[in-house]
């Protein structure tokens, strides 16, 4: 399974029947989806995890509109995350207006399964491009070959090592919580915890020899999860 099949979705939509029917759809294809009711248990949720793609309802009854929810997301630590509105509104104003706002893409109610999973997965795929080699200097990965060269040197990395290094540098910039990685890199039925993450995490910090790079940092950001980021030497 690739790291685009375990994509994380969060769905905020109060309609419970819509709900259902989305999360379904979503559930069927593979991918883990936590569904809200409210922005208030969306925003909370936001808080303690990370999702690779979120799915926004415009009108909710309380709490606020997805409208509001997506000003909120591009202000936060997701503020990257890509974001596509499935809503009943279809003006040409309403569609300017949330694509202004950050929306990466725009559904129109009554919204069909097949059409809302390619757009989901081709979010996903510009998010996180599957290309055969992913050069981040001084590392190239070889995701054909499964290995990551340091300065045109081989790693040695254990299968997880290396598949928790290339979706970090997949999702390089972004924070990225510990039971996202968990569920991205281990599995939706991995039975573990989440110090698995921290255990990993503190071995490529040392196989990877970031440190050595001056380049690029492995944070751990505090009750959430980690952000592989570059940096100069200056910093």
């Amino acid at each position: 399974m690739s790291e685009l099949q375990r994509l994380r979705i969060a769905l905020l939509e109060d309609d419970h029947e819509q709900s259902a029917r989305v999360s379904s759809w979503i559930g069927e294809r593979g991918y883990p989806c936590d569904a809200f009711d409210s922005a208030e248990g969306f925003q909370r949720a936001f808080k303690k995890t990370s999702y690779d793609v979120v799915v926004l309802d415009w009108e909710l009854e309380t709490g606020g509109s997805g409208l509001d929810v997506l000003h909120w997301l591009r202000k936060t630590i997701a503020s990257d995350v890509p974001v596509i509105f499935v809503t009943a509104r279809q003006a040409e104003h309403d569609i300017v207006t949330a694509l202004q706002a950050g929306a990466d893409d725009y559904l129109a109610k009554p919204v069909r399964q097949q059409e809302l999973l390619a757009r989901l997965y081709a979010l996903a795929r510009r998010a996180q491009p599957d290309v055969d080699m992913l050069e981040c200097p001084p590392y190239v990965i070889d995701t054909q070959a499964r290995s990551v060269l340091f300065n045109d040197e081989p790693i040695k990395l254990t299968e997880k090592e290396y598949e928790l290094a290339l979706f970090l540098f997949r999702n390089r910039g972004r924070v990225l919580s510990r039971q996202h990685l968990l569920t991205s890199v281990w599995g939706t039925n991995a039975e573990l915890n989440t110090r698995t993450v921290d255990t990993h995490a503190s071995r490529l910090r040392k196989k990877l020899k970031l440190l050595e790079s001056g380049r690029w940092k492995l944070t751990s950001i505090y009750q959430h999860g980690y952000r592989l980021e570059e940096h100069s030497r200056a910093d």
